[in-house]
């Protein structure tokens, strides 16, 4: 079993790049968002003690974010592999998902990087907005709707993230350097980590990112 990670800031394009290529790859695109999400709703013994540390406002415990990556894992053991959307996000939690690959028989291939310049982050988050029904995203720059401030699916008012402002987004970006610049070293002392310009189009970029992974060795869709 196969694992790739995808790293990026906010506004990166990771989440986007990370479904694209678990479709290209065959693999299975795992959001620990997502993966937390789906335990709360289904009120599965993880996902009520997450629950617990989320109504009161605190971090989820990586000891139990990793407990629900094994468990998916576990449940979906023949597959080929699978792609991480932003996890890790720490050494510690880097070091958890290595110890949890040893325990399910799997290996890291890479953690691919998208690099992208924080102005232009800044833009996109800023002039970022959502369907408030189906969750579509928008971009008044980039991807804007068809009507101003609605939904082209299903013509819902779209609303913008309170975290969206240009305050908070520098604030972000701030944050994720401190964290981040210490497990990109991680995965470049162990030749894990592939950086690629994550600025452009959607298929430019997953163009880059499919040459820099067949450069690296990782690009084989037959593997196993």
């Amino acid at each position: 079993m196969r694992l790739l990670i995808v790293l990026g800031a906010p506004g990166s394009g990771k989440g986007t790049q990370a479904k694209l290529l678990a479709e290209y790859l065959g693999l299975v695109h795992l959001s620990t968002g997502d993966i937390l999400r789906d335990e709360v709703r289904r009120e599965t013994e993880l996902g009520n003690q997450a629950n617990q540390f989320m109504t009161a406002g605190e971090l989820v415990p990586d000891a139990l974010i990793l407990d629900m990556i094994k468990a998916k894992l576990v449940l979906d053991s023949m597959t080929k592999g699978f792609i991480f959307d932003g996890f890790p996000r720490t050494v510690i939690q880097a070091k958890g998902l290595d110890r949890l690959a040893d325990e399910v028989g799997a290996r890291i291939d890479c953690a691919i990087d998208l690099v992208v310049d924080d102005e232009i982050v800044v833009k996109r988050l800023t002039a970022r907005s959502g369907c408030s029904v189906c969750g579509a995203i928008y971009n008044d720059v980039w991807n804007p709707p068809r009507r101003a401030g609605f939904c082209d699916k299903d013509d819902s008012a779209l609303i913008r993230r309170a975290d969206d402002s240009e305050l908070v987004v520098r604030n972000r970006l701030h944050v994720y350097r401190q964290q981040t610049k210490p497990l990109e070293e991680y995965y470049s002392h162990r030749a894990l980590l592939v950086k690629v310009d994550g600025y452009g189009m959607t298929g430019q970029v997953l163009a880059r990112i499919l040459i820099s992974l067949e450069a690296s060795g990782t690009n084989d869709r037959t593997q196993v």
